[in-house]
């Protein structure tokens, strides 16, 4: 059955999976805590694809022309085993606050037509009805071979981003009466980056992508100190999020990259605001709780003492680095940031597969702790931090319950109902990933968002199951 939901409560209205005189028929209606024209507006503004696209169910944008108007075309790649399959899609009925259609022109069904409607429920409430028709292709040999799994993601989709969408627009709600934004972001092609892009684009705020290569706004070289300052007279806010990738054997070359990478661009960053004239109001710079080492059980949170590694040593002198902008009276905050749950990357994307393929289980002893944050709690909690003027300095970017390795593992089984059987030895990571085992997969940080939480911020997923369940799609 198809839903109206609201709060903890669903009410059934009716079928999904239904057959229709062209196909199959998947729907889902929930309500919304806005207008139908703010709930449609959300949908118009740039972004609002690349939120409702699930790190369990990739696509990418190969190219765009138009938003959701009629005659505005989308073509998608969608990873199929190990070849991807390119999805052609056209913008048809479009109405104005309420409706807009998707139907595709070329690519994997027979029919396809995607029907989203906003219905309203008067000025502060609505319905989001989302409505699709498909037909597979090779009947009835398509729906024999995939139909139960095809509609089974549809539903499964359509469940997530509706919960998704709902959880966006109660955080934009929590600061409505505070003007949208200009805001700067490095790192903005990344994991993080992106999609924390797409929730402000979505949210009426403005984003100056800072970065290397075409597609960026505002082009920088770290490395020679090369940025033009001038462009970000007048932003609201930086979000410096750029780094190399610390999820690499660590070479004497790759521990140069991950240091200078770190250091070089946020004193880059932090000196180029200071010089502004019209300086921007907060600067949230990237940083991680390795700043703290590996300390076994010991519970750790914004006031204990800092490591003597590697990630430690880097983390400090990281941080340090934006003393010019604090100096020039702006508020800094550090986002140290923890183990974030999403497939499309980090540790989630490479534990996953082999618990899919029920060869998983728990790293090392399993004893050391991992101190974990969902994507959608890291994206809220980095909002939160850039609107709540009592956020400054370190904060940590973790949910409430760190749990062990083992605790960890036995979890991610359960919610993708696969065995725990297959542990992988400390020293065959060591033999694999060498010094980097050792300062992140093997490292014990039992950290607390004690900055966060003291400051307000809610969890929308506070336990990992809750966390796992939802990233991985599985509500």
């Amino acid at each position: 059955m198809v839903s109206v939901e609201s709060g903890g409560r669903s009410a059934a209205v009716a079928a999904t999976g239904a057959a229709s005189p062209r196909g199959t028929v998947v729907q889902r209606r929930t309500e919304m805590p806005v207008s139908a024209e703010a709930l449609f507006a959300w949908h118009e503004r740039p972004g609002a694809f690349e939120r409702l696209t699930p790190g369990f169910m990739p696509a990418r944008v190969l190219s765009r022309s138009g938003g959701i108007t009629d005659g505005s075309r989308v073509t998608l790649g969608i990873p199929v085993g190990p070849v991807t399959t390119t999805w052609e899609m056209e913008h048809v009925g479009y109405v104005q606050g309420r409706e807009f259609r998707d139907v595709q022109r070329k690519g994997p069904f027979a029919h396809w037509e995607h029907i989203h409607r906003m219905e309203p429920l008067g000025d502060s409430r609505s319905v989001l009805d989302d409505h699709i028709t498909y037909a597979l292709p090779l009947p009835p040999f398509g729906d024999v071979v995939a139909g139960w799994f095809t509609r089974e993601r549809l539903e499964r989709l359509l469940q997530w981003r509706h919960a998704l969408t709902k959880l966006d627009l109660e955080r934009h709600a929590q600061f409505a009466a505070q003007p949208r934004l200009r805001i700067a972001v490095t790192g903005a092609s990344g994991f993080l980056g992106t999609s924390l892009c797409a929730f402000l684009t979505t949210g009426g705020h403005s984003v100056l992508r800072i970065g290397r290569g075409r597609g960026n706004d505002v082009p920088w070289d770290p490395a020679r100190g090369q940025l033009d300052a001038t462009a970000l007279e007048g932003v609201d806010a930086v979000i410096h999020l750029a780094g190399s990738s610390v999820a690499e054997r660590w070479t004497a070359e790759h521990k140069r990259s991950i240091r200078e990478s770190r250091v070089q661009s946020t004193r880059l960053i932090a000196q180029a605001i200071a010089k502004l004239t019209r300086k921007p109001r907060v600067l949230l710079s990237g940083s991680a709780i390795g700043i703290y080492g590996s300390r076994a059980d010991e519970v750790l949170d914004e006031s204990s003492t800092l490591g003597d590694d590697f990630l430690a040593d880097v983390g400090r002198e990281w941080e340090a680095e934006t003393r010019a902008a604090e100096d020039a009276g702006v508020r800094v905050v550090h986002l140290r940031t923890g183990i974030v749950l999403n497939p499309a990357g980090g540790a989630l994307a490479k534990m996953v597969t082999p618990f899919q393929a029920g060869v998983g289980g728990k790293l090392g002893s399993g004893a050391q702790w991992m101190s974990w944050i969902s994507r959608e709690d890291w994206i809220g909690a980095a909002h939160h931090a850039l609107f709540t003027d009592a956020v400054r300095g370190a904060v940590n970017l973790v949910g409430p319950e760190p749990v062990t390795a083992a605790t960890f593992a036995a979890t991610l089984a359960r919610v993708l109902g696969r065995p725990n059987l297959f542990p992988v030895p400390a020293f065959a990571l060591k033999t694999l990933f060498g010094e980097m085992a050792e300062g992140t997969i093997l490292a014990s940080q039992r950290v607390l968002p004690k900055a966060l939480q003291s400051s307000g911020f809610t969890f929308a997923h506070p336990s990992l199951a809750t966390a796992l369940r939802f990233e991985l799609g599985l509500l």
